[in-house]
């Protein structure tokens, strides 16, 4: 892959993020994707922050945009090279103060095939 198609790839995440849209979302990563996340950590203390595969994947954000049905991101920085991309972007929720959020998707061959959030 390439920075652009990399770009591209961030590009339909926070699509698929912003509509909810659950299927779409996991079409962009592997079959054994792994996700890493601090709220993950702290929702599902037995995982350590990882899920691994799509059907923990999509168990992790249907239940996150069930709880917050409001939720969006804004990208505020997006940088990539041939082999992953780290992105900034704000999150919000409905009654919730705005969080700013950094993230790295690892990409191969045109798939996620590993993500780690980081905020406080």
């Amino acid at each position: 892959m390439n920075v652009k198609e990399n770009l591209l790839i961030a590009q339909r995440w926070f699509d698929a993020f912003n509509e909810q849209d659950l299927e779409k979302l996991l079409l962009l990563y592997s079959d054994t994707a792994q996700h890493y996340s601090p709220k993950l950590k702290i929702r599902q203390p037995d995982t350590n922050g990882y899920v691994t595969g799509k059907a923990a994947l999509r168990a992790w954000w249907r239940d996150a945009f069930e709880r917050l049905p409001s939720l969006k991101y804004t990208p505020t920085t997006l940088t990539a090279d041939d082999q992953r991309v780290f992105m900034e972007y704000k999150r919000y929720v409905h009654n919730e103060p705005e969080m700013l959020v950094a993230e790295v998707l690892d990409i191969t061959d045109g798939l996620i095939v590993a993500s780690r959030v980081y905020h406080g």
